[in-house]
Order: C-alpha cells, then sequence, then structure tokens
C-alpha cells in the first residue's frame, strides 16, 4: 500500500490506486475541496507536492492547467487527477475551512473522471 504524508495531518497507507482526493478525505480526514466533484474542471482540489509526484497527467488535468495559468507549477497538481500508485507527500491548499462554500464538493467517483487519457505534464 503506497503511503501518503500530508503535511500538517499526518501519514496514512492508501489502497493502491485510489484516487488522491478521495484518499486525502477518506484516509487523512482532510476536508479538500471538489467543487466540481472531481471532473478537472475547477482546480479546488489543487494540492502542492513535496515528493513522489506522478510522472504522467492527464489530459483533461493538463488542458485545465493551462487555462487556469497553473503549467508553470508543476509542483501543483489536480488530486482528482491522480492516482496513488506511488508514496506521495503533499501540502494541502485548497481546504473547505475558511471558504463560504457550504460543503467541498459532490464525492468524487472512484475512477479518474473523464476516463484518463495519460500525457506527460
Amino acid at each position: 500500500m503506497p503511503k501518503l504524508i500530508v503535511d500538517g495531518f499526518g501519514t496514512f497507507e492508501v489502497p493502491a490506486g485510489k484516487r488522491l482526493v478521495n484518499a486525502l478525505v477518506d484516509e487523512a480526514g482532510v476536508d479538500q475541496l471538489h467543487a466540481c466533484g472531481g471532473f478537472a474542471k475547477c482546480t479546488t482540489c489543487r494540492v502542492q507536492f513535496v515528493s513522489g509526484a506522478p510522472d504522467e497527467m492527464t489530459a483533461a488535468e493538463k488542458e485545465i492547467r493551462m487555462i487556469k495559468g497553473l503549467a508553470d507549477a508543476p509542483d501543483i497538481r489536480l488530486s482528482c487527477q491522480i492516482v496513488c500508485d506511488r508514496d506521495m507527500r503533499v501540502k494541502i491548499i485548497s481546504r473547505l475551512t475558511g471558504t463560504a462554500r457550504k460543503d467541498a464538493g459532490a464525492r468524487p467517483a472512484d475512477a479518474v473522471e473523464p476516463p484518463a487519457v495519460w500525457t506527460k505534464p
């Protein structure tokens, strides 16, 4: 099982293949935002990688990163588009706490959505 280190929250074992956004909520207990429900549309689920960032990203993540001006920040990634397949260390930068939102967003599905087309960053 991959190890997920979340700065300020602790270290957690995560089932291999689980979406990072869901692991942050389920295993780490983070009030991680995911306003669009995990479809790579809003970027509210972004995290900052300290180590263990995936070598690939989905085409959907790549596209929204360009639109939202995140292309020049390689350590900032969308947790809804990442599968826990290795040890990772992240900083949370987008939480429900401190916002006026009523909730973090609809729970993302277990599989990456839209269906993942993997590419290089």
